[in-house]
């Protein structure tokens, strides 16, 4: 598929439960992406460690998408691969990341809470469409949520950022939360509070929270989007980008927590793949979004992926014009 006329840019995002693939031409145009359920940090909660089934499933999904970016020609610095909580977390990860590299000649780049917010907030910008002077954005993981603030501006400046250790994956491990008990609900939510209340105290939040617009991205609120908007199945395309009211959200929710592990397998909204952990990843979305006051959000599909295809464009166009001790923006390794 590569000429000469075209180039190509491709940003992987390796979480706890997905791996996307994004290539994109010099244009930022999508050409190809795909979301695979590597579920990468399954049983990793009980031993601190990535089991070999996991490590089997992410390692055959590099080798999917290596072809994919092999078929466009995409260059190796026009690749940035990033990997999020499950491999911040592992005491085998930097073991997997090796195997990774040399099974596929992908190299991952592990990121911390931070870096991981930064380019979540980069892609999902083309969501906001408000001329509010600031952005909320939470990223609702497998492993962890990272919740930030920052001034709504061309180039979006982070005034505050959390990253709470815990996401659909892990929780539902820790907290045996694959079916709603009230009790372990609450223990998770007074957990979620914690870190919503340091956030709030942190980011003196009365100041901004009359002035902001409100992003969420991850599969949750689209799934969520999806029930209220009553699509008739999930449907994260047709939801990107989507505000919904939380209250109507939160009557989602609250009929979640009435369901059984199969009558959510069998959802059209959630399916077998989400079965198991879509209950911790509610009472997380919940907790969050009522700890922080939110009124109406807008979800989003556009998230790490995209904000990494918009800088290695920007980058290489740089270089372009001025080729010069360029090195990528990375976290940590």
């Amino acid at each position: 598929m590569e000429t000469k006329q075209n180039k190509y840019y491709a940003a992987i995002d390796l979480g706890t439960n997905s791996c996307r693939l994004l290539i994109a031409d010099k244009s930022g145009t999508c050409v190809y992406k795909d979301t695979v359920s590597t579920k990468l940090g399954e049983g990793m909660f009980a031993q601190n460690k990535l089991t070999d089934e996991a490590q089997n499933r992410t390692l055959e999904c590099f080798y999917n998408f290596k072809q994919q970016m092999d078929k466009f020609g995409v260059e190796p610095q026009n690749v940035r691969a990033i990997a999020t909580a499950s491999c911040r977390m592992a005491s085998n990860a930097e073991e997997f990341l090796h195997k990774v590299y040399h099974e596929t000649m992908i190299k991952l780049e592990v990121i911390d809470g931070k870096e991981e917010a930064r380019l979540n907030l980069l892609g999902a910008m083309d969501n906001v469409k408000s001329r509010a002077k600031y952005v909320l954005i939470y990223d609702l993981g497998g492993g962890s949520t990272e919740v930030s603030l920052a001034l709504n501006t061309k180039n979006p400046e982070i005034l505050f950022t959390i990253s709470i250790p815990w996401g659909a994956r892990n929780a539902s491990e820790a907290f045996a939360l694959s079916a709603y008990e009230p009790e372990k609900a609450e223990l998770l939510r007074r957990e979620i509070r914690r870190w919503v209340e340091g956030f709030k105290n942190e980011a003196n939040w009365e100041k901004y929270q009359n002035d902001i617009f409100v992003v969420a991205t991850s599969s949750t609120p689209l799934r969520l989007v999806s029930m209220v908007k009553n699509f008739g199945e999930y449907d994260r395309e047709r939801a990107d980008g989507v505000a919904v009211k939380y209250a109507d959200v939160d009557k989602q929710i609250e009929n979640i927590y009435t369901m059984t592990p199969q009558e959510m397998a069998k959802n059209n909204y959630i399916g077998e793949k989400r079965s198991l952990i879509f209950v911790a990843a509610s009472v997380i979305f919940q907790t969050i979004s009522k700890g922080l006051g939110v009124k109406e959000f807008t979800a989003s599909l556009k998230s790490a992926k995209d904000g990494i295809i918009k800088e290695l464009i920007s980058h290489d166009k740089s270089k372009q014009i001025n080729p010069v001790n360029y090195r990528a923006a990375s976290g940590d390794r």
